[in-house]
Formats: C-alpha cells, sequence, structure tokens
C-alpha cells in the first residue's frame, strides 16, 4: 500500500521549511563573517521602519565615517532606485538591491550584494536593509553591527510590539528628537522596554535632521571598528 494512503484517505506531508530557511542562513552568514574577516572589512546592518530616517542617517553616517575609512554601500529595497541615486552623491561606492518582493535581505543576498560590490578596496559596508521592523531581524546578514532607528513619531511601544528587532539589535538611534515637543513619547519608557528584551543594548538619541547627537554615535561605532580590526 502506498504509505501517504490508508482507507482510500489521501494523506499529505508537513514539511517546515523555515527550520531548513534558517538553518541555511545561519551557514550562510558564517560564510559572510569569514569573507569580512579575510578582507577586513567590517559591515554595519542598518534596519527600521520606512520613514524613520534610515537615509538621512546613513548620509550623515557616510559624511564622517569616510574622513577615516573606504565606505562602500548596499542599498537593499524592493523596488525603485531613489536611495541609491541619493548616497551615489555621497562620493562613494554604491550598489542597489532589488529583493523581488522579499521584506528583508538574507545572507545569501548581502554576500551576493558584497560581491557585486568589490569589497577589495573597501574598510566598512552599511547595508540600508528592506523598511521594516519584522522581517530584516529573523535574518542573520552576518554583520559586525546590528543599527536600529527609532523615530520618535513611532512611539515608545514598538519594542513591545516588534520585539526581536530590539532583541538583535546592537545601538538603537531615538532619531527626530527635535519632534519631542510635538509627539508623545517617553524615552526612559521605551529604555525600560529594551532593556528587558537586550541589556546590553546601547541608546543615542539624535537628529538626522539636523546633525544633533551624531558626535556620540560616530565615535562609538569607530570604537567597535577598530577594536573589531585589531583583534587577529
Amino acid at each position: 500500500m502506498n504509505k501517504n494512503k490508508q482507507q482510500g484517505v489521501n494523506m499529505y506531508e508537513i514539511f517546515e521549511t523555515k527550520e531548513r530557511l534558517s538553518a541555511d542562513n545561519t551557514l550562510e552568514a558564517q560564510k559572510v563573517r569569514n569573507t569580512l574577516k579575510e578582507h577586513r572589512v567590517y559591515l554595519i546592518n542598518l534596519m527600521a521602519s520606512p520613514g524613520a530616517g534610515k537615509t538621512t542617517t546613513l548620509v550623515r553616517m557616510i559624511e564622517e565615517l569616510k574622513k577615516d575609512y573606504r565606505v562602500g554601500v548596499m542599498e537593499a529595497d524592493v523596488d525603485s532606485d531613489v536611495d541609491a541615486k541619493t548616497i551615489s552623491k555621497m562620493g562613494v561606492k554604491v550598489i542597489q538591491l532589488h529583493t523581488g518582493g522579499s521584506c528583508h535581505m538574507t545572507a545569501d543576498m548581502t554576500a551576493r550584494g558584497m560581491d557585486r560590490l568589490n569589497i577589495e578596496d573597501l574598510d566598512v559596508v552599511i547595508l540600508e536593509n528592506i523598511g521594516n521592523l519584522v522581517c530584516p531581524a529573523e535574518f542573520d546578514t552576518g554583520a559586525n553591527l546590528k543599527l536600529v532607528i527609532l523615530s520618535i513619531p513611532e512611539g515608545d511601544d514598538k519594542p513591545l510590539k516588534y520585539p526581536l528587532m530590539f532583541q538583535v539589535g546592537d545601538i538603537l538611534l531615538f532619531n527626530k528628537i527635535d519632534t519631542k515637543a510635538i509627539f508623545d513619547f517617553d524615552e526612559e519608557r521605551c529604555k525600560e522596554h529594551v532593556r528587558k528584551l537586550n541589556p546590553n543594548m546601547e541608546f543615542y538619541p539624535i537628529s538626522a535632521k539636523t546633525g544633533e547627537g551624531f558626535d556620540d554615535v560616530i565615535n562609538a561605532i569607530r570604537k567597535r571598528i577598530e577594536a573589531w580590526r585589531n583583534v587577529e
């Protein structure tokens, strides 16, 4: 008897693809880390909601980091090349990555993007991930630093609604602090929510529009880059 049929009833198999996908991505992420180590390139994964200020923040980061490092950028998006056009004016290498409808970057996508970017002559690569607080948090890209932006208008309850993003992040930027007088955002309450998920998270209030707070952020990133580069 066909093992998939019993007494005239068609049986079916349940195959959990997410576990396999996660396992495969973990292996690919380690390959990315090995490549980064081989070429001494530091990878930053920048994640946030649409409209949180990723690209504006990225522009300010590039302005400062390119003073000390050769910087390259991977702009991930479902479609369009709007962000890549913006970054191309910064005088750094940039590549636009279209995900074909996918709401996140995987380690394999990241590896292929790095290959097309030709990272041999770079020191720092910044990946601007797809704009949302869910999917990008689920996939390890192999990045050395996970930089998360939460803008003031989004509200201080987002760590409760999207906990994984705040569990995996290393640095959290509170962007648009110049709007705090308008929106009901309790920074300390938000930090408390995040610390319960991730006691090691670092917090920096910034305004990508005015530049407020960026000196502290860039110094923190520089320290991480140098500490990583100095590890044998």
